[in-house]
């Protein structure tokens, strides 16, 4: 009964965590593939869970931050959906490579031509931008899910810090420090893995000339120890015979 009891109260506990810990990942969200760094370009999802039993989800809009307009937006395709890119106009030109731009990309909708995102899955809609702003910490993208029932979901409250998360929170990017060169980055990587591939290579050196200096010291070591073995063993082999010689001359006294 005891052991019955305990049972059942770690399923109910397990249940129950299992219910708190639920909205905590079952919404829209945004993450970087690698590091969104400050100034620099990167590739981030937009990860669409599906919160329903008995529905798919068929659509989603994803608004992109006015306060800080990206003047590169492009969405990679999604097999089963289409993607349609809105732009709107600023009221403030945007500089990039020298260009002065004066509309932005303010919006994708990726819409589902077959069944969409089934009950119990989930999908990731790839989009590159940049470049990212630098006087920021974060962006936030406030979100749009629609079902196949009709039904409409508003990832729109933008999470607060110090608050609880609100129950439908919008996707927010959280931004890494500067780097140096954001488009070099790649290189002084590339850089890297080369100086570390040479310093593999010295110390890989160093380490066999050391098995070497080993292997000599190992084999001068060996060859002393036989030639005091075989001293050792002629000995022992002289003092056989005498000692033979000796028991052979008291047994004929």
């Amino acid at each position: 009964m005891k052991a019955s009891r305990i049972a059942a109260a770690g399923a109910v506990s397990g249940i129950a965590v299992l219910a708190l810990s639920a909205p905590a990942f079952a919404h829209v969200s945004v993450q970087p593939e690698g590091t969104a760094a400050k100034g620099g370009y990167a590739v981030v999802d937009f990860k669409v869970p599906n919160e329903r039993d008995n529905a798919s989800t068929t659509k989603l809009e994803v608004n992109f931050p006015t306060d800080h307009p990206l003047a590169s937006v492009m969405p990679q395709p999604v097999p089963g959906w289409k993607a349609e890119v809105t732009k709107s106009k600023l009221d403030k030109p945007l500089e990039s490579h020298g260009k002065q731009l004066t509309e932005v990309v303010t919006k994708v909708t990726w819409t589902a031509d077959g069944k969409g995102v089934e009950p119990g899955y989930f999908q990731k809609f790839p989009v590159s931008i940049g470049a990212l702003p630098e006087d920021a910490d974060q962006l936030v993208f406030k979100a749009i899910q629609t079902y196949s029932n009709k039904e409409v979901v508003r990832w729109i409250e933008v999470p607060q810090e110090g608050q609880e998360e609100p129950e439908t929170p919008a996707p927010v990017l959280q931004l890494a420090a500067a780097e140096d060169d954001a488009h070099g980055a790649a290189g002084s990587s590339d850089a890297k893995a080369e100086d570390t591939g040479a310093d593999a290579q010295n110390t890989a050196a160093d380490s066999s000339a050391s098995d070497s200096g080993s292997g000599d010291s190992s084999d001068t070591t060996a060859r002393v120890l036989g030639i005091v073995g075989i001293v050792v063993g002629a000995a022992g082999v002289g003092y056989g015979v005498l000692a033979g010689r000796r028991r052979d001359s008291g047994s004929a006294a």
